[in-house]
């Protein structure tokens, strides 16, 4: 994130060491507000990609030798929603990667607290099928922040986990004289999500063990994390003579 002002940990590649927003939003030339900025550096950073695989990969001129290790790589990106639901800087990262022998998942974070009534829930399910649409990569919805959540709002959210989006149409289009209006419009929307089906939540509570292994296990088997390994064999002796 070009945006960022500190990290709670070592980053292994840092953007800001490229480009900052700063530098987009100051330079008098551009002048770009926030949002510009955004798109402007992640640009940057594509039309410098090797700048990126030098930091990724070594910079090795043997490609056995620029293949990244067995680790994951997470990829912290901007807040900017429509850096990934509509224009191509993702996209075209995405596909870096994957040409450098990455494997990559998508991994979507929505705020759990916003997601607990009708509306907002299809509002962030359309937006999380906008990105799996858009950026064309296998793709992990997450409901993050669990831990923020009451007791009685963990137990509305529970209806959301694997929704009927047809049903909870009732709650959006009976709240309001809006909802009441352009029901026919929020029934099609209902009926795409769930025509589709393809986008489910994953609850992630960090102050939970389980919760955070349960994640990291739907990547893993997105990803095929792991199955290149070499199959563990026991070698057995001859059987031993039977007593008469």
């Amino acid at each position: 994130d070009p945006a960022a002002e500190h990290f709670d940990y070592n980053p292994l590649v840092d953007i800001r060491d490229l480009i900052q927003l700063d530098d987009a939003m100051e330079d008098e030339e551009l002048h770009y507000g926030p949002n510009g900025g955004l798109v402007f550096c992640l640009e940057f950073l594509i039309e410098n990609q090797e700048w990126l695989k030098d930091q990724l990969c070594g910079g090795s001129d043997d490609e056995a030798d620029n293949d990244p290790d067995d680790d994951y790589i997470l990829f912290d990106m901007p807040g900017q929603i429509e850096l990934f639901t509509h224009l191509n800087m993702g996209r075209e990262l995405v596909n870096l990667l994957t040409s450098w022998n990455f494997r990559i998942c998508t991994v979507f974070l929505v705020d759990s607290q916003f997601m607990v009534d009708g509306a907002k829930f299809l509002s962030g399910t359309m937006a999380a099928l906008s990105v799996m649409a858009n950026l064309e990569m296998p793709h992990v919805n997450v409901l993050n922040k669990m831990d923020l959540l009451s007791k009685t709002a963990r137990t509305q959210l529970d209806k959301f986990l694997d929704p009927d989006p047809v049903a909870l149409l009732g709650d959006v289009t009976n709240e309001s004289a809006w909802g009441r209006k352009y029901r026919k419009l929020s029934e099609a929307i209902g009926h795409l999500i769930e025509d589709f089906s393809l986008v489910r939540f994953v609850p992630l509570n960090i102050n939970v063990e389980e919760s955070i292994a349960d994640l990291l296990y739907q990547i893993d088997h997105v990803i095929q994390y792991g199955e290149e390994g070499d199959v563990k064999t026991r070698d057995f002796g001859p059987p031993e003579p039977e007593e008469d």
